[in-house]
């Protein structure tokens, strides 16, 4: 194997793993858009009014 072919192979190899690195970054990133987007459609994080008071969280009269 000549020296410009070794040269070559490695620059390729070099080339192939940035993008790979390139591409795990983006699919991580697609990846926690979508676990946000479904932690917000099944309500987690929001809290819960379930073991409050009758009352608590209702409407506000803001007219005084």
């Amino acid at each position: 194997m000549d020296m410009m072919s070794m040269v070559s192979s490695i620059l390729a190899a070099q080339a192939g793993n940035t993008q790979q690195q390139v591409a795990t970054t983006l699919l991580k990133s697609n990846l926690d858009a979508q676990k946000s987007m479904v932690q917000t459609l099944l309500g987690a994080g929001t809290p819960s009014l379930a073991n409050v008071a009758a009352g608590i969280g209702g409407n506000i009269n803001v007219t005084a």
